[in-house]
Order: structure tokens, then sequence, then C-alpha cells
């Protein structure tokens, strides 16, 4: 069940940065961050491509509403959701890169496969 860590933040910058990390991993395709934030955010990405797949004005407009990008949610609509057509979720991959050299905090790629 995601969305149980708290982050150290309020509930309005968790919110925030969630949105953020998504509409940036969403743009670029990968996205560097600790590891407990990293799998915050892969579900939250995997609904959204999932939206994408399902396609339609709905759709677009609940996907519009929690990414912040309007020319990211195109992209997801258009490019990013119909390579994943033939697969049923698992559509990003975190990978473990090792301790943060100032604060040794356990770093992670969060990236679309």
């Amino acid at each position: 069940m995601f969305g149980t860590r708290k982050l150290g933040k309020t509930s309005s910058q968790r919110k925030a940065l969630l949105r953020q990390q998504v509409t940036d991993l969403l743009q670029y395709g990968k996205l560097e961050t600790t590891f407990t934030r990293a799998k915050e955010v892969q579900p939250i990405v995997e609904k959204m491509i999932t939206l994408g797949k399902k396609g339609g004005l709905a759709n677009y407009r609940r996907a519009l509403s929690y990414i912040t990008k309007e020319d990211v949610a195109n992209k997801l609509f258009k490019e990013v959701a119909p390579g994943y057509a033939q697969r049923n979720g698992g559509y990003t991959r975190v990978t473990r890169t090792g301790p943060r050299r100032g604060d040794a905090a356990e770093m992670a790629v969060i990236e679309l496969v």
C-alpha cells in the first residue's frame, strides 16, 4: 500500500514533491532520488501510465489534474502509454545506487522500463 511514508514533510509538501517527481519521471524517463521516495513515486507513475493506456478525455483530465505540465500529459498519452500496450503493469524499475556522500541516504534510480 503506497502513501504511508511521510518522508519528513507535511501533507501538502509531500503531495507537491510527489507530483513534481512523477512529472519529471514521465518527462525524462529517468530520475535519481532517495530509495524511499522512489518507492513512493513508483505506484503513482504506474497508475498514470494505466490512465494513458485507457485513453479518453476523462482519463486525460484525471492525469492532468496530477501531472504539473500539460506537454508531459500529452507525451504520456501519445508516446509513453502506447509503448506499453502489450504489457500488464511493471512499467518502472527501481535500482539502488548506494549511499549519498553528504548524509549517507540510500540513493536509487527509478526509470521507465
